[in-house]
C-alpha cells in the first residue's frame, strides 16, 4: 500500500513523537512510520483531510510543512537534533556534513546553502547551538564531569568546550552550573 509521508515543524523529542502520532492517529491515519520531524501515514492524505489537521497540529505546537525547501531544512533540523542529543557524538565515525549528505541524498553545499538562505543561520551555527543546549543539560543534570561531557559530545578537548560555551551563553560552565535560573532554550526555539 503506498504512504503519504508529512513533514512536521517542531518535532523535537520522543514526546512529539507520541503526541503527533495520537493526533494523527486520532484523526483515523494509520500511521505506517514515526520519527524525528516526519510521519508516514498509509494511503493518500486528501486537502480536506490536511485542512482537518492543521489546526489539530497547532494547537499542539507543531507546524505541517508542504514547502519541499522548508522540508529539507526541517529534515535537516531533525538529523542534527537527533544525533546531538540522542546519541554519544564521541562514538560518530563521519562527520556531520557526511552524516546529513549521506541520509538525505544530497550535496552538503546544497544543503548549507539552502539551510543559511531559509534560517539566516548556518548549518555549524545550529550544531553548536544544539551542543551548548546539550551541555546545559548534562551541567544541570551533574552527573558527568566536564571532561566526561566533553567526549560525550565530541568536542576536541575540555578547553575547546569552554570556549564555545562562553562565546555562546556569555558564561564559563562553572557560572552557568551556580546559577539557578538556567536560561535553557526549548529545542523547537532554536
Amino acid at each position: 500500500m503506498a504512504t503519504t509521508e508529512l513533514f512536521i515543524k517542531n518535532m523535537v523529542c520522543p514526546r512529539c513523537i507520541k503526541v503527533v502520532k495520537s493526533v494523527l492517529e486520532a484523526e483515523g491515519f494509520k500511521v505506517a512510520k514515526m520519527e524525528l520531524g516526519k510521519a508516514s501515514v498509509e494511503g493518500n492524505v486528501s486537502a480536506d483531510q490536511l485542512n482537518r489537521l492543521v489546526p489539530l497540529l497547532q494547537e499542539e505546537g507543531f507546524l505541517l510543512i508542504d514547502d519541499k525547501k522548508q522540508q529539507l531544512v526541517a529534515a535537516i533540523k531533525s538529523i542534527v537534533v537527533d544525533t546531538v542529543h540522542y546519541t554519544d557524538l564521541d562514538e560518530m565515525k563521519e562527520n556531520f556534513s557526511t552524516l546529513l549528505s549521506t541520509r538525505l541524498q544530497k550535496d552538503y553545499h546544497l544543503l548549507s546553502s539552502l539551510f543559511s538562505e531559509l534560517e539566516g543561520t548556518t548549518i555549524e551555527q545550529y550544531i553548536i547551538q544544539q551542543k551548548i543546549e546539550r551541555v546545559k543539560e548534562l551541567l544541570r543534570y551533574n552527573e558527568l564531569s566536564l571532561s566526561e561531557i566533553s567526549y560525550k559530545l565530541g568536542y576536541s578537548s575540555v578547553a575547546h568546550l569552554s570556549a564555545q560555551f562562553k562565546k555562546v551563553t556569555g558564561l564559563t560552565p562553572s557560572q552557568f552550573k551556580q546559577m539557578k535560573d538556567t536560561g535553557r532554550i526549548p529545542l523547537d526555539k532554536l
